[in-house]
C-alpha cells in the first residue's frame, strides 16, 4: 500500500511519524492477544515524502567558516569548533562532560547524547568511540575549560549558567547564535548539522580515503558516507583529523 503525503503533513513528517506510532500499536495488540499472531500489515504502508531531507544542511567553506566563527562568542564558539573538528552531532556535543577528555593521552569520548534536555544512548552503536583530539584543538579545549565556571570533572563541558550548571546549553539557544552568525557572515541562516556536514566535505577536501572517513564519521554502514566499503588504520585517522583542524583553525590563532 502507498499514501502520499498532504504537502504540510510531508513537511512536519507527520505521515511517517503516524506510521510508526500504529506500527507500535498493532505489535502491542498481537502481544497482548487482541488480533491474532500475524506479519504487522503496517509494514505494508508506506508514506511517500515522510522521510524526505526538506532542505540540506550547508557545506561551508573554510573563508565560510571563519566568517561565521568571527561572529560567536563562548560557549558557542567552542561547540562550533568541537562540532566541525570531529563532526559531532549537536545532541553528541551538548552532551560532553569533561571527564570525557583523556588530557594524557589527547583522547575524546563520545558516549552519550542530550535530546530536548533528556541525556541518553548515543544514536548508534558505531558513535559510541574514543576519537584522537588534534594538539591545537585540545588548547581550545584546556582555554575554555579555564574559562568556563563549570569546571569540574563532571560537569557538562558547556553548561548553561541560566541551569546553574545541571544540564547545558539548550538546542534552541544554540541554534539562534548559529543563524545570527550565519546571517552576519553573510552566508544566510545555518542549522547546527551544517558543522557534521562540514566536516564530512572538509575530510573530502583533505584527501582522506572513504573507509577513513566513514571511521571518522561514525557511520555503521560505509553506504551512508559514500556507497563505497575499505579498510581503516588509527594513523591515518589522527592525520585526517588534523588537517581538518588546521582548517578550523588557520586564522583564529
Amino acid at each position: 500500500m502507498r499514501f502520499g503525503c498532504h504537502p504540510w503533513i510531508c513537511l512536519l513528517r507527520v505521515g511517517g511519524h503516524i506510521r510508526g506510532l500504529l506500527h507500535i500499536i498493532w505489535d502491542y495488540a498481537m502481544w497482548s492477544g487482541l488480533v491474532p499472531v500475524q506479519a504487522n500489515p503496517i509494514s505494508l504502508v508506506t508514506v511517500r515524502g515522510s522521510s524526505r531531507r526538506i532542505r540540506q544542511p550547508r557545506n561551508l567553506t573554510v573563508d565560510e567558516f571563519q566568517r561565521f566563527l568571527r561572529g560567536l562568542e563562548d560557549p558557542f564558539r567552542t561547540i562550533s569548533l568541537v562540532c566541525v573538528c570531529f563532526g559531532l552531532r549537536i545532541s553528541e556535543c551538548m552532551a560532553l562532560r569533561w571527564s570525557d577528555v583523556d588530557w594524557l593521552t589527547s583522547k575524546l569520548s563520545v558516549q552519550r547524547g542530550i535530546v530536548k534536555q533528556r541525556v541518553d544512548d548515543v544514536k548508534t552503536i558505531y558513535s559510541n568511540q574514543r576519537m584522537t583530539i588534534d594538539a591545537e584543538m585540545l588548547d581550545a579545549l584546556k582555554l575554555w575549560k579555564q574559562t568556563t565556571q563549570f569546571s569540574a570533572n563532571e560537569d557538562w563541558m558547556f553548561a548553561s549558567p541560566a541551569q546553574l550548571g545541571r544540564l547545558p546549553w539548550s538546542f534552541d539557544t544554540v541554534l539562534r547564535a548559529f543563524v545570527k552568525a550565519g546571517r552576519d557572515a553573510g552566508i544566510g541562516g545555518l542549522g547546527t548539522h551544517s558543522m557534521r556536514h562540514t566536516y564530512r566535505s572538509w575530510l573530502d577536501a583533505a584527501g582522506t580515503s572513504v573507509a577513513v572517513q566513514q571511521k571518522l564519521m561514525r557511520h555503521g554502514d560505509i553506504r551512508t558516507t559514500m556507497n563505497v566499503y575499505g579498510g581503516v588504520v588509527t594513523n591515518e585517522m589522527q592525520e585526517a583529523h588534523s588537517k581538518v583542524v588546521r582548517m578550523a583553525l588557520e586564522k583564529t590563532n
